[in-house]
């Protein structure tokens, strides 16, 4: 491939649960290709689930975001890690972004509070959540916006809970989040989170409750201290958690819309739902990407990816591996191969809160559609907007009726 063919990554879809168009051509050159970067850098991109999987595992495929050699899917993210927010980073990498043994270790602190068994035993409580939205939703009456009526407090309010945020700190923590995330003052708002989770740690060691955080506190004793690197992993965890499964309902809801004999399939049948979840999870792949660096020569499939080298996982053409999936591009609710996604990442680093987005979202779909028979879109499907925000798709609002 010449340098005037080569794809840039990232690019934006025309249809929130397609992939982009101009990815198409690396969809045919299985099962890795090279891209550019919006300054110009080529890395590889891997299509292939088979080579996603064996590189994923590899411990020549680092996560270290603070390698120099990182590639940046944008200029803004490579602002991020400028001077003046390197307070940021420590967020950033408190989890995802280290490797080995530091890694294993703050991972094996949180993996207990996010076990299956862990999650299924929270299903009366996220169900109460989900009930307690819709009612509300139906009290104030059609039309209504699903996002902000219903996506996005839902998996906010459940995951604050289990992390052991207080109820009436939700909207402070929401806010303070994103300006860590998004604002100029992103340093200011991790101080201000650092001294919040300080009180907070406090407040739980007075009086502790049923949560992540007192689940931690109890493990270390009450004369153990709690270090800024626990807390930077709580914060993303808490932060960074609700986003996504926010946005897989919505944008699952509008995919079944869409699709009415599907939708009839469920609602007829809600056994269905957990292998719905994955597909949808599989279909619409909402990162754009994974990325990583490679910190050693490796010899994939005839091709060479050289120390230094950026790799990313495009999941939306991984995920649609027709070597994996047959009709990769069409819903299905009897695939047996419906779980073998990388939406949550492979590996070490698979994203941990997995199970209870799987659940919040069978339990908030499945709600949805019994409590909602006449659920339908308030709009024609082409109005209705989205958004690739770094790197994920999302719909902006869902405007909706019943």
């Amino acid at each position: 491939m010449t340098t005037a063919d080569t794809v840039v990554f990232p690019q934006d879809r025309t249809c929130p649960y397609q992939p982009a168009p101009a990815y198409l051509p690396l969809a045919g050159q299985k099962p890795l290709a090279q891209v550019a970067l919006y300054d110009g850098r080529r890395v590889w991109a891997i299509t292939s689930r088979d080579v996603a999987r064996r590189l994923l595992i590899d411990p020549r495929i680092s996560s270290d975001r603070t390698n120099p050699a990182w590639p940046m899917m944008f200029a803004s993210i490579a602002a991020t890690v400028s001077d003046a927010q390197q307070k940021v980073m420590k967020i950033v990498t408190a989890l995802v972004g280290v490797d080995g043994a530091v890694h294993n270790a703050r991972r094996k602190l949180l993996i207990p509070s996010f076990t299956t068994r862990r999650i299924n035993a929270l299903r009366p409580r996220i169900q109460a959540i989900v009930d307690r939205q819709l009612d509300e939703l139906v009290a104030a009456g059609p039309p209504a916006d699903l996002i902000a009526a219903f996506a996005g407090p839902v998996p906010v309010t459940i995951l604050y809970r289990l992390m052991g945020i207080p109820d009436g700190d939700h909207e402070y923590f929401e806010k303070t989040s994103h300006q860590l995330a998004a604002g100029p003052d992103a340093n200011a708002a991790y101080d201000e989170l650092m001294a919040y989770m300080d009180r907070l740690i406090a407040e739980k060691r007075r009086n502790p409750g049923d949560s992540v955080l007192d689940d931690l506190l109890a493990e270390r004793g009450t004369e153990g201290g709690v270090d800024e690197e626990l807390i930077s992993t709580l914060v993303l965890q808490v932060a960074g958690g609700h986003g996504t499964t926010g946005t897989m309902i919505s944008l699952s809801t509008f995919v079944l819309l869409q699709n009415p004999e599907r939708l009839a399939e469920l609602r007829a049948d809600p056994s269905l739902l957990p292998t719905a979840v994955d597909e949808l999870l599989r279909v619409l792949s909402i990162p754009d990407g994974v990325s990583r660096l490679a910190v050693d020569d490796i010899e994939v499939e005839g091709a060479t990816i050289r120390k230094g080298d950026g790799v990313f996982f495009i999941t939306s053409l991984i995920n649609r591996d027709e070597n994996v999936h047959e009709e990769p591009d069409a819903l299905g609710w009897h695939r047996t191969t419906a779980r073998d996604h990388v939406s949550f990442g492979f590996g070490a680093h698979q994203c941990l809160g997995q199970n209870l987005a799987r659940v919040t979202m069978e339990i908030a779909l499945g709600r949805l559609l019994e409590r909602l028979p006449g659920l339908r879109l308030a709009v024609p499907a082409a109005e209705i907007p989205f958004n690739p925000t770094a790197g994920f798709q999302v719909l902006t609002e869902l405007p909706v009726a019943w």
